[in-house]
Order: C-alpha cells, then sequence, then structure tokens
C-alpha cells in the first residue's frame, strides 16, 4: 500500500489534516461504499478539520472478511516469534512518526501536545514493545491425567476481534486492545469513535508500512449506531472489547449474545478519592488535581470524588480550588497549556449542565463553575463543595473537570459513600497509617486502589472494574485470556 502522509505542511495547522479520510480495509484506503463522509472538528477552535468516511455494515462485513482471510492465511501461518518482530517493527514506525501522531491527536481530540508527549505516546510504544515480548511465550501445559495418554493444552487465538474505542484516549486504548490481539494472533477490526478517527486511521498505515500483512489490522470508521452495532452482531467476529459508556456496553452486550461471542467491557466511574486527616495534605490536594483535572476530567477513572475528613475540609478546599483556579486552559498545541478543551461542544453542554445541577442541588462552586472564553469547548477547571453522596454530581459520571468534594467523619462513613455508586473502577486513599490503608484497600469496591497516589497505571498491571464499571480486565496477561482460547490435546498412548 503506498501511504500519503497526513500533514500537508503547506496548509495552516487547523487545516492541514488531508481533507477526506478514508476506511483502511485489507491494506488499502477505501471509500465507504454508501459514499457517505461526515466531519471531524477540532475542538479548540470548533472549525472541520477532515471529512471522514462513513462506513456501515456493508463496509464491516468486508473488514471483517478480510480479517477472516489474514486470520486463516499468511498471519494464522506465520511463527508467533515473528508475529512479536513485526509488533516491534510497528512499534519502530509508530516512534518513527510520533510527531505526527501527537499533532493528529491533539488536532482532533483537543488534548494538548505536552500531555500527549508525556503519557499517551509512550504509553502505546510501552504497551507494543511489552505484547511483543509476549507472541511466543504464550503456553499451554502438559497434564499428567491418566498414564495410558499424554495429556496437554495448548492457547489458540481466539479469531477476529471487534474492537471499539472512545475519543479520550484514541491512540493508547486503541494500542491496549491492538497488540495483545495481533500477540496472540489475532486479526483486528478497530471501530474508532466518531469524533477521533484520525490517529487510529495512521496506526492502521504505519503496521502495514511496518510489514503486517493485509487484513490483520482493519479500521472502519463511523457511528456506533451503525457501523459500532453492525460490528457487535456480526456472525463472523469472535470477541468484542469495548470501552465507553455503560448505556453502550449493556446495547454490546445484547448484541454479542446472537453468536455469543466473547466481550470484554471498560465502561464508567465515578472513582472516590478518600483523604484522612493525617495524610500529606499538600501531596493529595496536587494528585486529586490532577486526578480530576487531568484530560479535562474526561477520564474514565478520574477521581472525581473527593472525600475529606472534616478536621481538614476546609484547608482541603481552599488549596484544590486555588490549584484549579491556576490551571492554564487554552491552545492544546502550546507547551505550557496545562489543560485543553472538551472532546465536543456536545460534551460541553453536558457538563455545563451537571454543574448547573450541582447549584441546584445546592453544592456551592469555589472554583470554575462555566465555559472558558467564547472560541473552542473549554470549560473551567470547577471545584463544587458541600457536596452530598446522593447528588446527582456525586452518583453521576460527567466525564468533565468537575471535582466533588464530600465531607465525613468517621472511616465507615467514608466506606459507604466510596462504595455508594455503581461504579467500582478506581479509588485511592491518603493516610500515614498503615493499618487504615490495608483495611480501606481490602474493602473498597474498585478494581484499583491508589495509596498516597492518584492515577497511574501501568501495561503491566489488571486494570478493570465491574458492575457499571464493566468485567473483564486489560493489561498484563490478563489480556492474553482475553484474546486466547485452551484447547485440550489427548494423545493415547496405550500404557
Amino acid at each position: 500500500m503506498q501511504s500519503t502522509s497526513y500533514l500537508r505542511r503547506d496548509l495552516p495547522p487547523q487545516l492541514s489534516v488531508r481533507y477526506r479520510q478514508d476506511l483502511l480495509i485489507d491494506g488499502t484506503r477505501l471509500p465507504a461504499l454508501s459514499g457517505r463522509y461526515f466531519e471531524t472538528r477540532n475542538p479548540a477552535t470548533e472549525e472541520v478539520i477532515a471529512e471522514v468516511a462513513e462506513g456501515d455494515a456493508a463496509d464491516i462485513d468486508r473488514a471483517v472478511k478480510s480479517a477472516r482471510a489474514a486470520l486463516e492465511g499468511e498471519w494464522g501461518q506465520m511463527r508467533a516469534a515473528d508475529r512479536g518482530t513485526l509488533l516491534l517493527k510497528f512499534a519502530d514506525a509508530i516512534r518513527n512518526a510520533q510527531d505526527e501522531l501527537v499533532e493528529l491527536e491533539s488536532l482532533d481530540s483537543g488534548k494538548p501536545v505536552s500531555a500527549i508527549r508525556r503519557q499517551d505516546l509512550p504509553a502505546v510504544l510501552d504497551t507494543l514493545r511489552y505484547y511483543a515480548g509476549f507472541a511466543d511465550k504464550i503456553n499451554g501445559q502438559v497434564i499428567p491425567s491418566r498414564p495410558d495418554a499424554l495429556t496437554y493444552t495448548v492457547r489458540e487465538p481466539l479469531g477476529v476481534v471487534g474492537a471499539i474505542i472512545p475519543w479520550n484516549f484514541p491512540l493508547m486504548i486503541g494500542m491496549w486492545k491492538i497488540a495483545p490481539a495481533l500477540a496472540c494472533g489475532c486479526t483486528v477490526v478497530l471501530k474508532p469513535a466518531e469524533l477521533t478517527s484520525l490517529t487510529a486511521l495512521r496506526l492502521g498505515e504505519l503496521a502495514i508500512e511496518a510489514g503486517i500483512p493485509a487484513g490483520v489490522l482493519n479500521v472502519v470508521t463511523g457511528f456506533g449506531r451503525t457501523a459500532g452495532q453492525a460490528l457487535v452482531d456480526h456472525p463472523d467476529v469472535d470477541k468484542v472489547t469495548f470501552t465507553g459508556s455503560p448505556a453502550v456496553g449493556r446495547q454490546i452486550l445484547r448484541g454479542a449474545a446472537g453468536n455469543l461471542k466473547r466481550v470484554t467491557l471498560e465502561l464508567g466511574g465515578k472513582s472516590a478519592n478518600i483523604v484522612f486527616p493525617d495524610a500529606d495534605l499538600d501531596a493529595a490536594v496536587k494528585a486529586a488535581s490532577s486526578g480530576i483535572f487531568f484530560n479535562a476530567g474526561q477520564v474514565c477513572s478520574a477521581g472525581s470524588r473527593i472525600l475529606v475528613h472534616e478536621d481538614v475540609y476546609t484547608e482541603f478546599v481552599g488549596k484544590l480550588a486555588a490549584r484549579a483556579r491556576a490551571i492554564r486552559i487554552g491552545d492544546p498545541t502550546e507547551a505550557g497549556t496545562a489543560m485543553g478543551p472538551l472532546v465536543s461542544a456536545t460534551q460541553m453542554k453536558r457538563v455545563l449542565d451537571y454543574i448547573d445541577i450541582g447549584r441546584t442541588e445546592g453544592a456551592a462552586v469555589v472554583a470554575g463553575g462555566g465555559r472558558h472564553g467564547s472560541t473552542g469547548c473549554f470549560v473551567a477547571a470547577t471545584v463544587l463543595a458541600n457536596v452530598k453522596p446522593d447528588m446527582r454530581v456525586a452518583q453521576e459520571e460527567i466525564f468533565g473537570p468537575v471535582a466533588t468534594v464530600i465531607a465525613f467523619r468517621t472511616e465507615e462513613e467514608a466506606l459507604s459513600i466510596a462504595n455508594g455508586t455503581a461504579y467500582s473502577l478506581a479509588a485511592g486513599v491518603w493516610s500515614a497509617d498503615i493499618s487504615r490503608v490495608h483495611r480501606f484497600a481490602r474493602r473498597l469496591k474498585a478494581g484499583t486502589v491508589w495509596v498516597n497516589t492518584y492515577g497511574p497505571t501501568d501495561v503491566r498491571l489488571p486494570w478493570g472494574g465491574a458492575r457499571d464499571s464493566g468485567f473483564g480486565r486489560e493489561h498484563g496477561d490478563a489480556a492474553i485470556d482475553n484474546f486466547t482460547e485452551s484447547k485440550v490435546v489427548w494423545i493415547q498412548t496405550g500404557l
């Protein structure tokens, strides 16, 4: 496949993307069969930056057939070590194109370039290299079940994977799914969020450039109700891995029942960050600020519920509000920008509506509380104080830069509040009392519990939650289980 760079240096930055973006199926950029396109906008300026092909069920079918052919052809017959080598070449291709990918991700999603360079891009490369090393180490075992037989297991690729990714971390979460699936020998049809399709398409091109065979990674852009649902419903898709909202997760479960395809869901969060009076308060404030305002709060594990002991509540709120007011909000392409826009005007309105709901419920706005500027989808870093645990702003996922600060008196009260939502993705505990820390880590309903920190992740550690936060785990060797199935081989020896 001949690749055309996304970036045209003769155009101003807001128009530097190739204007029409087609699907990537079987190693070739193709228009949707319908001929339709939709606009994608730069959320920092609200200007149209590209038209993206609007794939639907017919295009999904083309992509799934391509993925199945690759699975049964060259990719399926390739040595595991050679797959790993190609994944390492894929990582090299991404590293060589990192400036382009950073610019695209920022342009398309509004993420500050500094954050993408610091977190997203390194995580993409780390994930890909980590699973490249896994490719030839996916082992079965000999099980001595009977003396007259040799019985053993092998782990085989699960098959064609439908990967549906969200708009908040397109590059990083895309690779969370692509890398382990390919390492296991599966093939992938990737459906990015319609708001942020550009880096997914470029990743598909880079995979081809790295030597990964055509059809192994296909990218079909489009809307969830058409392209996404068609991927879930397709009878020749063996696995769906999805990151997004609980409502869509439930729809995916219903669709996957058609051919009993396996499903992994990483959904929403309303994570509690609990601060006891013996905590290092300045460290807790700093981490709580980044825990809710990083990526403008568009993080599934954002520490959006900050539970603070009443003895230090007033001091904590004052310090958090001061940090919120000091956050530099603006052009995501500028190195000094700490917080960019929300991903779309729709998301901005949703967040502003929730701030108004908080006011109506009786919360006090002590920082932010409205739109930032008059151009772009910017919302000021907002701190809501005097929040009660049963308020909507304390129960529902806002997915924006809105911290709700709740006071508590006792450990039991803090635990009850922390576990008192439908979500269970993550939590944080701040205390110098190691016994208290252990008690809380054991009793918190959360897939990850951070102690005296908030937010770090690593691809070597399992990631996921339960209830409305989904089920299954990504990362580590748990991801290998997601994309393989075990086969028993029984050889009668006649002894």
